[in-house]
């Protein structure tokens, strides 16, 4: 695994796809902030880090509840959208695995989706241990095994059904859905010296008029996922896009 070429790889991602995350993904998201916040106990006047913020969703319905909000995020493109929405709040670029902030600095570290996009996620998790206060909480959330996980599902497997393969450009990281499996969540989360460890499946639908509106939205907000559809050649693009519209119709 190429780790620094793939950190690279990450932050340059987001900046580009920032603006259309909205579209769709941003949406879907969305629907895990709440339980989230309540996963780490979020409640008035609380210390919370949001890490990876993107455009400030979970750092929002955390200010909402009262807490005292920093969201942090690796892409500029993705601090100046948090900035415009949420303008009374404190939004900084900063990289996961290297948190500019004191130990024990918060009651409540908060990462929606990041955990699968970072080259050395053991070292995040401990640097969210580390600016955490003693007795609070750690909560994360991942996507679920493609199988299962449909939104992003589909394209893997249309991908597949395609032959295409991932261009060379793309540095290789660590596995997507590595932490899908509960197991290897837990076991990432004891690792950095967290008790109590649980992991959950939150389930839900989303409704999409058309595979076209879930092509275009993915491929238009997403970063590691669809590179590999989006750097093929327009033909190869074509012949995927044909066995996602196949994948969804069925």
């Amino acid at each position: 695994m190429d780790v620094d070429p793939f950190r690279a790889f990450e932050a340059a991602e987001w900046e580009r796809q920032a603006g259309g995350y909205d579209e769709l993904l941003g949406r879907v998201t969305s629907r895990l902030v709440d339980p989230l916040l309540d996963a780490a106990d979020v409640g008035d006047a609380d210390r919370v880090l949001d890490v990876a913020t993107g455009p400030g969703y979970v750092a929002a319905a955390a200010a909402a509840r009262g807490a005292q909000v920093v969201g942090f995020d690796v892409a500029d493109a993705m601090i100046a959208l948090a900035r415009a929405r949420h303008p009374g709040l404190d939004f900084r670029q900063a990289d996961a695995e290297s948190l500019p902030s004191a130990d024990a600095s918060f009651e409540a570290v908060v990462a929606n989706f990041v955990v699968m996009h970072l080259g050395r996620p053991e070292r995040a998790v401990a640097e969210f241990v580390r600016v955490l206060a003693r007795g609070a909480r750690v909560a994360l959330t991942a996507w679920d095994v493609p199988q299962m996980a449909r939104l992003l599902g589909v394209f893997v497997d249309a991908l597949a059904a395609a032959g295409a393969s991932t261009p060379t450009d793309i540095p290789r990281g660590p596995d997507f859905f590595r932490f899908s499996h509960d197991g290897e969540f837990a076991t990432l989360l004891r690792g950095a010296g967290l008790r109590g460890v649980t992991v959950e499946t939150i389930a839900f639908g989303y409704r999409l008029a058309s595979a076209d509106e879930l092509w275009n939205g993915v491929l238009g907000g997403s970063g590691r996922m669809t590179a590999p559809i989006r750097r093929q050649p327009v033909d190869t693009q074509d012949r995927i896009r044909a066995e996602l519209h196949r994948l969804v119709a069925e």
